[in-house]
């Protein structure tokens, strides 16, 4: 679960608003019931090694018989056995995956039915483009009477530090062509705003207060210790005559935290508001709970 808040001081003044997004996963599922063929003989290597994980990884590293580039060998993983066995058990394929405790990026789910000597030829003929996916690294598998689900999936590999200006700087690009463009945010529409440029101070801020709240499991504006975004603004020394915050748990991009602030009326005006000039943005990796905190911080300067 995404979650969002926001914050605006100005003098004594807040305003305060919430809101949350979920994202749901798509699933890429194929069966098929082959009749007879004549099999070649990396079918036939197959099909001797009666073995599900065998038969993905020979179309896999042969390029499903020489159609597509071949790919790696993917990585059996025990959490997304789990998740097959979740999935088969009826949960979508995105729950299943989350329930498995696996962190996926991206995953995808195969289910054959049938006969073990048909499996390669099931997939090939049905599943090629999924199974050559040089995205996907790793494989759980669960069986259930001739029924075989197969999940695939890359790993989600929180970002480090040497990342953050990039994510910063997207950030920012994002945060400035919603200002150029003007944008309607809940009841309110705003017209095209001048853009906010980063503030390596405001980005300090944000970090600070995005580990505060991973190393403490709190998702507030208001700190531990009682202080407001504007007073950890001014405890840096930053000059500030308007300060607005938004916060968020749960997005991995960039683009996907920007995006939530925008669909979310009070954080869309905080972004959209045309008396911001400066803007700092920073995350941090949940300790008790997978995810990211993030933290924008916009100011208007005293000049």
């Amino acid at each position: 679960m995404n979650r969002l808040s926001r914050e605006t001081v100005l003098g004594n003044f807040a305003t305060l608003g919430a809101a949350a997004a979920r994202g749901a996963a798509a699933a890429f599922v194929t069966a098929a019931a082959l009749g007879a063929l004549v099999m070649p003989a990396w079918v036939t290597a197959a099909v001797a090694h009666d073995d599900p994980l065998y038969s993905v990884q020979l179309l896999r590293e042969g390029g499903c018989g020489g159609i597509l580039p071949a790919a790696a060998a993917l990585q059996p993983n025990a959490l997304l056995d789990r998740a097959a066995q979740q999935w088969a058990a009826g949960r979508t394929l995105a729950e299943a995956t989350e329930r498995s405790g696996y962190p996926a990026e991206s995953a995808s789910g195969l289910h054959t039915t049938g006969p073990e000597s048909m499996i390669v030829q099931q997939l090939r003929r049905t599943s090629c483009v999924t199974i050559a996916n040089r995205s996907l690294r790793e494989i759980g598998i669960y069986r259930r009477g001739s029924d075989t689900w197969f999940v695939l999936a890359k790993n989600y590999a929180v970002p480090s530090s040497v990342q953050a200006p990039v994510l910063a700087a997207r950030a920012l690009e994002l945060v400035n062509a919603a200002r150029a463009r003007g944008a309607r945010c809940g009841e309110r529409s705003f017209a095209p705003a001048p853009p906010v440029s980063l503030s390596d101070t405001l980005g300090g801020v944000a970090l600070g207060h995005a580990s505060d709240m991973a190393v403490h499991n709190y998702f507030e504006h208001e700190d531990l210790s009682g202080h407001t975004p504007a007073d950890r603004v001014r405890a840096v020394g930053y000059p500030e005559k308007l300060v607005g915050e938004n916060i968020a748990f749960g997005p991995r991009t960039a683009e996907e935290v920007v995006q939530g602030w925008l669909d979310s009326p009070g954080h869309c005006e905080n972004i959209m508001d045309p008396r911001f000039a400066e803007m700092g943005i920073a995350y941090a990796p949940g300790h008790a709970k997978r995810g990211l905190y993030w933290v924008q911080l916009l100011a208007a300067p005293r000049v």
